[in-house]
């Protein structure tokens, strides 16, 4: 999930928009009397943190998988904590780096990732509290990443393109010293609450998630279901695997989740006009909006309209033709309906606050049927006959 770092119009990885100007795009999906026209009734709210903003950063994986760690402390008796983001992405941006080294730059970079590498980042590095580690360290109050990233990815090509055709021994300690400057120098131990910890023993004894309970899932044609199959998106740099279920499975999952008191890491696409972030509304309508009258555009979000009937074989054909990207990454903690009864998820955003729902989103059951890439949850989260077929 690239999210901020992605191309509106072609959707595939490298320079694009920051979040900032995405967000303005997706702002202009507003109709200005549509949160009067839909009645959105509160069905299960399960506890979640604050809302944050991951300003101007591809960081939305970190921000939305961190922010399910959280609920899971919570779900757990456990007083919460605010787990440092920019931490969990600094690791990645190590890994990742290495990935890039040893496949001679034929990889993507950039500050995308997936649910999977929080999960993967916890086990091998640990965890910090916010107050231990910001990654501010540029005389920002928000997240900036631009710079940063082409003085990165600079170096990593020189590096493969290195004309000695030797990889010297100083440019990891170069490339950490850019993150040192830019994120701010990890501490070695930090302290919490009174009490000393290092990354690892604060993962172990303050957030105390086992990271082998967490599965990641996601839904294609093309692969044999109720396996593991490789997460065919550009961000999955760690080429790590992931189980593949019917689409209706998806939202049984969620359902079961929320129902059972479990929050979901959600992969997306939220690239389409009848995602409406300002709305605070997303759905399939019936008709593809190239394929609207004008007045019926205006009046996208002015109240439920009947939505598509989503199929298999529709939502392999929008990701195989690039309608579907694997764009963002947000937290499902709940479930909603509207005033004609159709049930929608409650989803928390990274974008800070300014929408119609301070920083939430109501998302129909199709367009999660149509366009996840990925959830990721707790395994006793998925209903025991699917858990039985997936050999969980």
């Amino acid at each position: 999930m690239k999210n901020v770092l992605f191309l509106i119009a072609a959707a595939m990885p490298g320079i694009a928009f920051a979040q900032d100007d995405l967000v303005k795009k997706l702002e202009g999906n507003k109709s200005d009397s549509a949160n009067k026209k839909y009645q959105f009734t509160t069905v299960i709210n399960l506890e979640n943190t604050p809302v944050k903003n991951q300003g101007s950063s591809g960081t939305c994986w970190s921000y939305s998988t961190n922010s399910f760690l959280e609920s899971e402390m919570i779900r757990m008796g456990k007083k919460p904590v605010d787990i440092a983001e920019i931490f969990t992405a600094r690791c990645v941006y190590l890994d990742k780096a290495e990935n890039y080294l040893r496949l001679h730059g034929d990889a993507s970079w950039g500050d995308g990732g997936a649910c999977h590498d929080v999960i993967n980042m916890y086990a091998k590095y640990g965890a910090m509290p916010q107050e231990a580690y910001t990654g501010l360290n540029y005389g920002t109050s928000k997240n900036k990443f631009g710079e940063m990233q082409g003085v990165l990815k600079a170096m990593l090509d020189a590096a493969v393109k290195n004309p000695n055709g030797r990889l010297t021994p100083n440019f990891r300690k170069a490339f950490q010293s850019v993150l040192d400057i830019y994120l701010g120098e990890v501490p070695k131990s930090f302290t919490y609450n009174g009490k000393s910890y290092t990354p690892q023993s604060f993962a172990k004894e303050v957030v105390g998630i086992n990271p082998a309970d967490y599965v990641e899932i996601s839904s294609w044609t093309d692969y044999p279901y109720y396996e593991k199959n490789l997460l065919m998106v550009p961000d999955n740099w760690s080429f790590d695997k992931v189980y593949n279920v019917q689409m209706e499975d998806i939202t049984a999952i969620i359902d079961n989740a929320v129902k059972t008191g479990y929050t979901v890491t959600w992969a997306t696409d939220v690239s389409e006009k009848y995602f409406s972030w300002k709305n605070g509304v997303a759905f399939v309508p019936e008709k593809d909006w190239e394929d609207m009258e004008e007045a019926e555009q205006k009046e996208l979000f002015n109240g439920p309209k009947t939505e598509r009937k989503i199929t298999a074989q529709a939502r392999q054909s929008a990701f195989d033709n690039y309608e579907t990207t694997d764009d963002h990454g947000m937290h499902i903690v709940g479930t909603s309906k509207d005033q004609t009864g159709k049930e929608y998820y409650i989803v928390k955003n990274s974008w800070g606050e300014k929408n119609d729902y301070k920083g939430y989103i109501n998302v129909s059951k199709p367009y999660v049927q149509y366009k996840t890439t990925a959830i990721l949850v707790h395994k006793d989260a998925i209903p025991a006959a699917l858990k039985s077929k997936m050999k969980i």
